[in-house]
């Protein structure tokens, strides 16, 4: 399945496009068979593409919790001070707004790279060289050492978000322009599992380490962090190997680029942008820091927080908007990389169709996000033991969950996208009402195994589905674009709601606060068949 690349390729123009960037590793894609969707499951696992996700997946899932959950042990058994963690913040912005630079990476050609690999593998080298680069930086930084080197800490963190959301943005457009819709579905699948094994690694696998390595809180050793993070920085390589070998795809180098010597005005104003953010995000918060605003209450600090970031935000595209009437790039080509993608999505589609779409994007997730950012809590306020719950949720869920994305991976390729869509849209609200039954039942480890078990395969099927029906809708001009703006709407409203659900749970205990998940995914199975129906009438794609 997996040899030299053929010497023939049936359409001729795609041949044309692609004959630059032979690749070392060649994978069969072969054409679209009226009789995919009967073809067994199990031979639809044998396509080497499947192989080919999974590593980039796991790439993907690797840097996540290097940022958060890991640095942040790291950090407490340093001794850092909990005020001082707000630096670290900002590595989450890169993956909430890299909508903003994907419009770059679509258009801009990288010297030396993109003539050798072609435009999305000389993406994807650059950006895993940045993870790899940005993960020894913290290695090599000790927070403990003082303030100057907790700056320079956070310093890396950012960079590693800015790297690892980067590396987000090429692999799903690589993904969506590897194969066919057909088999999408099952390519979001593989890149779920790798994800959420990359995950593992960063978490647990770090966290294991860093003990066996002799770390632990009151005895804090650098040397073992340093060398736990070393390792994760190498596990990286099986992503960079991956990207050398995989084939570029075909429509990529066919693809449109910027015009020629605008790359570096393009680069200029939205480098000049970011600095722009980066300088008022920062002088607000030092603003607040000296009016005595940094302890605050929860309510009052989000509305603050959301002040800062929206100044910062309208600072940023000011300065972009400003550059550009300046003359700093080209205006036609300022609109065709950040305006256009956005406009033909809409001309695309109608007004009332895409924003109907974009309701469905951030909503679909709402039931499952919303529940999880306090489902650990629920566990532990029940009355099991945390290593009850690392068995079950940590171990036991993730495995299940990789078996939902593969569920969801098959029957969209098997049923169609919306009906997998449909699916996973219902179980994941549905399932929620399992955390009714074990809120009331108590304590009882089966059924935490139940619920988790349950929990985990409708959102591993949701989230294939999902990824599946995201990548059919983006447009092969836009693919990088347009994809992370569904993306990132896709976790703005859940992420926004789920940091409620503490309050929620008071107002409503945990009972009355699992019915209303299951009732917030009631309009994205309105939407789902609503999309249904407009597909059935036009006999085209949504």
């Amino acid at each position: 399945m997996i040899g030299t690349i053929a010497n023939r390729v049936r359409d001729e123009a795609l041949r044309r496009a692609t004959v630059r960037h032979r690749p070392m590793l060649a994978l069969d894609d072969p054409a679209p068979r009226p009789a995919a969707a009967r073809e067994p499951w199990w031979r639809l696992l044998r396509d080497a593409r499947v192989l080919v996700m999974l590593a980039l997946g796991f790439a993907a899932g690797l840097p996540l919790l290097l940022i958060f959950s890991s640095l942040s042990l790291w950090l407490g058994e340093a001794g850092v001070e909990r005020r001082a963690v707000t630096f670290f913040s900002w590595a989450a912005l890169a993956y909430s707004f890299k909508f903003v630079w994907a419009p770059l990476v679509d258009r801009l050609p990288l010297p030396g790279l993109t003539a050798r690999l072609g435009r999305r593998r000389g993406w994807l080298l650059l950006a895993q060289l940045g993870v790899i680069g940005a993960i020894l930086g913290m290695a090599a930084t000790d927070p403990a050492a003082g303030s100057a080197a907790l700056v320079r800490m956070a310093a890396f963190a950012v960079l590693l978000g800015f790297a690892s959301a980067t590396q987000d943005i090429v692999i799903d457009a690589y993904r969506i322009e590897l194969a066919p819709p057909e088999r999408q579905g099952l390519l979001a699948a593989a890149y779920v599992a790798g994800y959420r094994l990359g995950m593992v690694v960063s978490g647990a696998g770090v966290l294991f380490l860093a003990a066996a390595w002799g770390s632990a809180k009151g005895a804090y050793a650098y040397e073992a962090w340093a060398a736990a993070y070393a390792a994760a920085a190498a596990a990286m390589l099986l992503g960079v190997l991956t990207t050398l070998l995989a084939p570029e795809p075909p429509v990529s180098a066919a693809a449109g680029a910027a015009p020629a010597g605008g790359h570096a005005r393009l680069l200029a104003v939205f480098l000049l942008a970011v600095a722009a953010f980066v300088a008022v995000f920062w002088g607000v918060g030092a603003g607040y820091t000296r009016l005595g605003w940094s302890g605050l209450s929860a309510l009052p600090a989000l509305l603050l927080e959301a002040l800062r970031l929206s100044a910062a935000l309208a600072a940023a595209f000011g300065v972009g908007a400003l550059l550009v009437r300046a003359g700093l790039a080209s205006r036609a080509a300022a609109r065709e990389t950040w305006v256009e993608p956005v406009r033909a999505f809409f001309a695309r589609h109608g007004v009332r169709d895409a924003a109907l779409l974009l309701a469905l994007i951030g909503t679909y997730r709402i039931a499952d996000i919303v529940l999880g950012v306090i489902s650990n809590v629920f566990y532990q306020d029940l009355g099991f033991a945390k290593p009850d719950i690392a068995a079950a949720v940590k171990t036991f869920g993730v495995v299940v969950s990789i078996a939902g994305g593969f569920v969801g991976g098959v029957l969209a390729t098997r049923l169609g996208v919306l009906r997998a869509l449909g699916w996973g849209a219902l179980l994941a609200a549905l399932t929620n009402l399992g955390f009714v039954a074990l809120a009331l039942a108590g304590p009882v480890r089966w059924g935490l195994y139940a619920v988790v078990a349950a929990d985990n395969l409708a959102a591993g099927l949701a989230s294939a589905a999902f990824v599946a029906f995201l990548s059919s809708l983006t447009q092969v001009r836009f693919t990088a674009a347009q994809y992370a703006i569904f993306s990132s709407l896709m976790t703005l409203l859940p992420k926004a709601l789920g940091g409620y659900a503490g309050a929620l749970v008071d107002a409503l205990g945990y009972p009355g606060f699992f019915v209303l998940t299951t009732l917030l995914g009631l309009p994205a199975l309105a939407l789902v068949a609503w999309v249904g129906r407009r597909w059935g009438r036009s006999g085209e794609h949504p």
